[in-house]
């Protein structure tokens, strides 16, 4: 703050800070007169030294300097823009429903879109512009790579949280994060970024014309499997009442069928896709429901019993349609 201080010098007459109008002054000045020839209208007289009853001027203040700004340090500058990716990709349980998964991975894909423009702005010290510029291209890979796992499991690209999970840890952006790290910490510039721990993505199969369930075979029905001119591996499912009676695996490219089949009235479902997870009883990858429109009676009388063949890859000319069905309205095996 500026302070303003009044001096005082001669006779002992304070000095003012700011003069008064012209007539004012000579009158005050020849009231300080200490000579004169002694007449009441006497006019005041002037002398070329300093006089006791003048005017002081104020000194002019002194301007207070303005100190320097003391640039921020760079790690925690770094830290906070890196750090909350690591905490967001944290979050993303596996273990949690499909809803909640497609949750954690869109706070993880904002957190690093974030982190990417944010740290693209800051001021960077010039021995660490480079591994900057690739770090930022790494958050910025990360979290189209976040993204497109989210439009994947929609389009049923991955069907679990657990392929989806494995799918995250080959992210591109996520595995060019820790060099670009690494470097900075060299630097001084230290995060406490973490990479998520992943299971790797699985292929698994089961071997061709095998149960995955069976019930009682007793009857004399048979049911030819097709899928030599298929993609994905299949199971196929004879359904009752909406409860699943056989289910047989089908490895893509080969045949399968199912023998001792009861008497009666079927609905035929199958499944196609990747990775088949035994637990869980359906495909992690490229998975897609489907029912054919028809169903299939299986009757025997004393000569004569039922065999149905179907084939799952759709050919010109065929005689049995199917219709997509939702996964939640699909029989479990």
């Amino acid at each position: 703050m500026d302070q303003h201080r009044e001096s005082t010098r001669g006779s002992g007459m304070k000095s003012f800070t700011k003069a008064g109008v012209a007539v004012g002054t000579a009158l005050l000045l020849a009231a300080c007169s200490s000579g004169g020839s002694g007449e009441a209208g006497g006019a005041a007289s002037s002398s070329s030294g300093p006089s006791d009853g003048g005017f002081s001027a104020l000194p002019a203040p002194t301007p207070t300097p303005t100190p320097t700004p003391t640039p921020t340090p760079y790690g925690p500058v770094l830290a906070g823009y890196v750090d909350p990716v690591s905490t967001a990709l944290g979050k993303i349980n596996p273990a949690s429903n499909m809803d909640n998964f497609l949750i954690g991975l869109q706070e993880a894909a904002s957190a690093a879109n974030s982190a990417s423009s944010g740290l693209g702005l800051s001021d960077t010290p010039a021995t660490v512009g480079t591994t900057k510029r690739q770090l930022v291209t790494a958050l910025s890979q990360l979290a189209t790579d976040l993204s497109k796992i989210r439009t994947d499991i929609k389009s049923k690209a991955f069907c679990t949280t657990g392929s989806a999970y494995a799918q995250v840890g080959l992210s591109e952006g996520l595995k060019a994060i820790p060099a670009a790290l690494a470097e900075m910490a060299a630097a001084g510039y230290a995060t406490n970024f973490t990479v998520p721990q992943t299971p790797p993505q699985q292929t698994r199969s089961k071997e061709n014309d095998t149960f995955v369930t069976k019930g009682k075979l007793r009857g004399k029905g048979e049911l030819n499997i097709d899928n030599t001119g298929g993609t994905t591996d299949s199971v196929v499912s004879l359904s009752q009442g909406g409860k699943v009676i056989h289910s047989l695996y089908v490895v893509k490219g080969k045949k399968g069928s199912i023998e001792g089949i009861e008497d009666g009235t079927y609905d035929i479902f199958f499944s196609d896709g990747v990775d088949w997870d035994p637990t869980l009883k359906m495909f992690t990858q490229n998975c897609s429901y489907s029912k054919f429109d028809d169903s299939l009676d299986f009757v025997t009388d004393r000569t004569t019993y039922q065999i149905w063949s179907i084939t799952l890859t759709a050919k010109v000319g065929g005689n049995a349609k199917t219709s997509d069905v939702d996964e939640e309205n699909f029989p479990q095996p």
